[in-house]
């Protein structure tokens, strides 16, 4: 019997991987002759960089770059030596949780920790990059970053428009002479679970831009912005991503990733599962095995399980799910790919003991057990 685990995080009890072993031991305690493999899985979202630290077995490179108000934050990024790839989160850089709420101003939020970020990356060898745009504190288009890559923003008169979304309608001119020479022989692999284009009623500033602090009377003048930057980017890039789905992620840093740095934009679960060689591992595997802290209606909607699913059945195989726990609506599950799903509660505790790491950890190997007795 072969068996691939592939289980997100129960936050706040396992990670993936803990998970994962978890579940081998419940495999192997029914089964013990069954080969199992366990891949690490995340959603391109936050945990992705310890996700696959772990799981594929990474180095955590910690450092302090500019944060999205200016001042200096401490953050890590994921370093995969063998395919010379870094794992990054922009939110670790730029993150909307680093902006006290009383100090949320999308003026001047800037994504030049995100650049910073890829060149600490550039400067170890890294060439490819997969990094994940949710959550972001920023309405820049992406200029920060860009400006910290070697592009410059110019206004009328060829000086420095300055960061934040206030210096998108100053933008001029665009100066590529000081770009940082290695970015030509990058590849960049964007996680964005979103379709908004950069500008108009469904783009970056009128539908994400409340959160980060856009009042109603600046929607309209930080939209133009965005148009203004794109109208100059496709002048001189000869591009036209404005409308491409994704542009207008974190504040129109998809836009900046697919003009300036030719990045392609997927789903951030399937670009996980290829990251992982997922499809590789599943070949002649009888049982695929997922789930996540809770299984519910969202989980239906295309999370991590139901990546696993499809690219499961997709090799012929049976796919179980397990949980810390699931809701009347879980049943919308089935539907979309896993044959069963169990929550591995084991008698009635409360929330606090369920997820203390200890417990969920002999609740799920017990529960996988029980489970593969029967297969």
């Amino acid at each position: 019997m072969k068996v691939v685990v592939a289980i997100d995080s129960l936050k706040g009890s396992l990670s993936s991987m803990e998970a994962g072993q978890a579940v081998k031991s419940g495999v192997l305690a029914a089964h013990p002759d069954a080969e199992v493999i366990i891949k690490p899985l995340a959603d391109g979202g936050e945990g992705t960089t310890d996700a696959l630290i772990e799981g594929l077995g990474g180095q955590r490179i910690d450092l302090t770059v500019t944060g999205p108000m200016g001042t200096p934050v401490s953050c890590y990024y994921g370093y995969l030596e063998e395919n010379k790839t870094a794992i990054i989160e922009m939110a670790a850089a730029s993150g909307i949780t680093l902006v006290p709420a009383h100090q949320k101003n999308p003026l001047i939020a800037s994504t030049r920790g995100v650049g910073e970020m890829i060149l600490d990356a550039l400067e170890k060898g890294c060439r490819n990059f997969i990094i994940g745009i949710g959550g972001s504190a920023t309405n820049d288009a992406g200029i920060g970053m860009l400006k910290a890559l070697g592009y410059s923003f110019l206004d009328e008169h060829g000086l420095d428009v300055g960061e934040g979304a206030q210096a998108l309608m100053k933008v001029a001119s665009i100066d590529t002479n000081n770009l940082h020479p290695l970015l030509d022989s990058c590849h960049f692999r964007i996680a964005c679970d979103v379709t908004n284009p950069l500008c108009g009623e469904n783009g970056a500033t009128y539908i994400y831009g409340p959160q980060k602090g856009v009042t109603e009377s600046q929607k309209k003048p930080l939209d133009l912005g965005m148009a203004h930057f794109a109208d100059v980017t496709e002048a001189t890039l000869n591009c036209n991503y404005r409308n491409y789905p994704g542009a207008g992620a974190a504040g129109g840093l998809g836009f900046a990733f697919l003009s300036f740095l030719h990045a392609s934009l997927s789903p951030g679960v399937d670009l996980i599962l290829d990251a992982v060689n997922l499809s590789e591992a599943l070949e002649g595997a009888d049982i695929a095995v997922t789930g996540e802290g809770q299984l519910d209606r969202q989980t239906a909607m295309g999370k991590a399980p139901i990546g696993v699913a499809k690219l499961a059945k997709a090799h012929g195989a049976k796919v179980l799910a397990f949980s810390g726990s699931v809701t009347k609506e879980a049943t919308a599950c089935n539907q979309a790919g896993i044959d069963a799903f169990f929550p591995i509660l084991r008698r009635i505790v409360t929330l606090e003991e369920a997820m203390e790491p200890s417990t969920a950890r002999s609740n799920m190997t017990a529960s996988v057990e029980q489970v593969f007795r029967l297969l």
